[in-house]
């Protein structure tokens, strides 16, 4: 702001029911956005906007903006309710889709960009993931259903923004705060109590807030009362975390973790792989998974990952990866034996075996700063060869026996695995004519 503007109100502060309220309308602006500029984003505030009411911007694209991380998804409220918010997009000729409709929310849909689009409401009485609501047009009461502080913010379209409960002074320090009372929070919806540690793995700075962990201390339990799918996603998107062992470990520390994961045993190994995936390697087919960070969790037992694969209601696909990540079947030998990746290779496909590689130096960087420089190029080299790795075929078939002169049946397939095991034994690399001139020698050696 320059010298010789006015500056605003101090704001009025006012406390009911454990509640912070800021009732002193705008707390500053925001700059415009990429995401609030574009031409869809637009046409959808046009559309509401010709309905009369106010409309805003809430929640993670606001919270998101003004930390200048990059904004995912863009939700929108207002005060109209959802059947006129439905009208206000058909008549611009905006697709809606009633996602939520029963309790508020719709999306809007251009192209290929999505807008959850929320009528203003209250709570009247909550059911664990749902509640029966009433509409309002009051943002703050709007506000006071959200989970965290730093959520609950709301911007107008030209980025005057509204705090209610001091989510920007949150924000500000790295303060993962529940609006009201955390018990209450959580007991509303017990959610928010696995989003509170991955809010925390993202936005937060230590120490964690007292009120939010004494809350999920005594509520950890009620973890069990929520879908396999909702915890399930709160765990993976933890994972993606910058550091997330750190808030494996206060999950631990209060009771939490082992209502969610009680496999969990390598906290340090995960941390290990994360700065290998985010800090010391710089290549593009190394970046921050969840699927493999979760199998770096366990000791080196499929049947572990196997069980909690099931437990989650992993696909198929994803259950066999992180099997395989598990068990690590080939220790050691990835860096140490060409020949031996080159198996791994061939057998598990390139995204296990890097799975595989990166938990296996991770676990050697357990308790020191960084290896010797021979083993570091050893590693590199690995995963040099996981990266150029191209899949290879056998080359001989059925018919090449055959036209040696191998009469049909099971000798056939007998020949010709021993002359794949040899292949196999060669890293991969002996031709066509190689391996026929190899089934040759084999044929005249059995004939002796």
């Amino acid at each position: 702001m320059s010298g010789d503007k006015e500056k605003p109100p101090a704001p009025r502060w006012i406390e009911t029911e454990a509640l912070i309220l800021n009732v002193s309308g705008p707390v500053g602006a925001l700059h415009p956005q990429p995401w609030m500029t574009k031409p869809e984003t637009t046409r959808v505030i046009a559309a509401l906007e010709a309905g009369g009411d106010e409309v805003r911007f809430i929640g993670g694209c606001v919270r998101d903006a003004l930390i200048k991380r990059p904004v995912q998804d863009i939700d929108i409220a207002l005060s109209a309710p959802p059947d006129r918010v439905c009208e206000l997009l058909t008549a611009a000729g905006v697709r809606v889709v009633p996602t939520g409709i029963a309790h508020g929310t719709v999306t809007a849909v251009i192209g290929h960009v999505h807008f959850e689009i929320t009528s203003l409401r209250v709570d009247v009485e909550t059911f664990g993931r749902h509640a029966r609501v009433e509409f309002t047009d009051d943002w703050s009461q709007d506000a006071a259903r959200r989970d965290f502080t730093i959520n609950a913010m709301s911007c107008t379209p030209d980025g005057t923004i509204y705090d209610y409960f001091g989510g920007l002074d949150d924000l500000a320090v790295g303060r993962v705060r529940f609006v009201g009372d955390a018990t209450q929070r959580i007991e509303e919806d017990a959610l928010r109590l696995l989003r509170f540690f991955r809010f925390y793995a993202v936005y937060g700075e230590p120490p964690a807030d007292e009120h939010a962990l004494a809350a999920c201390r005594e509520r950890a339990a009620d973890v069990a009362r929520l879908s396999v799918e909702r915890v399930r996603g709160e765990l993976l998107r933890l994972l993606m975390a910058p550091d997330p062992a750190d808030v494996l470990q206060l999950m631990r520390d209060n009771g939490v973790l082992a209502h969610v994961l009680p496999e969990a045993g390598r906290l340090e190994r995960l941390k290990r792989l994360c700065w290998l995936e985010s800090h010391a390697l710089v290549r593009p087919s190394v970046k921050p998974d969840p699927t493999r960070r979760l199998a770096a969790l366990f000791d080196a037992d499929g049947g572990i990952a196997l069980r909690l694969a099931n437990r989650l209601k992993f696909s198929l696909r994803e259950r066999k990866r992180l099997v395989t990540a598990a068990a690590r079947p080939w220790p050691g030998a990835l860096a140490d034996d060409p020949i031996a990746l080159a198996k791994a290779l061939h057998h598990e496909g390139v995204h296990a075996v890097r799975d595989v590689a990166l938990i296996e130096w991770a676990d050697e960087l357990i308790g020191q700063a960084k290896l010797p420089r021979a083993r570091t190029e050893a590693w590199c080299r690995a995963l040099d060869a996981i990266d150029n790795w191209r899949e290879v075929t056998f080359p001989l078939k059925g018919r090449d026996a055959i036209a040696l002169g191998v009469p049909h049946g099971r000798s056939i397939g007998r020949l010709l695995r021993g002359v794949e095991d040899w292949w196999e034994e060669g890293g991969y690399v002996a031709g066509r004519a190689d391996c026929l001139e190899r089934l040759k020698a084999v044929l005249e050696e059995e004939s002796r």
